[in-house]
């Protein structure tokens, strides 16, 4: 199921067509990134273990840090006259995430898990980042900041390992 893309008129320098791909663009991110804090928090929840304290509080930060990059992404979209869309239902309907079985899930488990969808995510940034590039700037450096944080943190997971 695809979402209807708003985008409102208004921007005082971006044509509409530019700033509807840069919306698509922002919106899959968007998705990628609240799909991420929903699993994160999941994988917090049922977390259990070697090492559990440890990876346990690592979650609580990628979360909150994946959740500033969401509400980065919905207003970058927003000041673009973008309407963002974050609902749960169009979440999992847009999610590109594959599914983490339910109950207690070990340590070593939750790490593979995490690098798996780091570097699913990471991948789609880049080609988001890539996108953005053909039309604005300034989405263009805030995919790179996404990435970069992104990249960060799959490294820390890692070396976890």
């Amino acid at each position: 199921m695809t979402a209807t893309l708003i985008v409102t008129d208004g921007h005082p320098t971006l044509r509409h067509e530019e700033r509807a791909a840069l919306g698509s663009v922002l919106q899959g991110q968007l998705v990628d990134l609240i799909d991420l804090a929903l699993l994160g928090k999941h994988l917090h929840w049922n977390l259990t273990g070697p090492d559990f304290q440890e990876l346990h509080e690592h979650l609580d930060v990628l979360v909150s840090e994946w959740q500033e990059r969401s509400d980065a992404t919905a207003e970058r979209g927003r000041a673009l006259g973008v309407v963002p869309d974050g609902q749960a239902r169009t979440v999992g309907a847009q999610s590109q995430l594959g599914e983490v079985a339910a109950g207690e899930i070990r340590t070593d488990v939750v790490i593979k898990t995490l690098l798996e969808v780091l570097d699913e995510t990471i991948t789609r940034a880049r080609e988001r980042m890539a996108q953005a590039a053909e039309y604005d700037s300034v989405t263009e450096d805030l995919m790179i900041q996404t990435v970069a944080i992104l990249e960060k943190q799959r490294w820390m997971v890692a070396a976890q390992r």
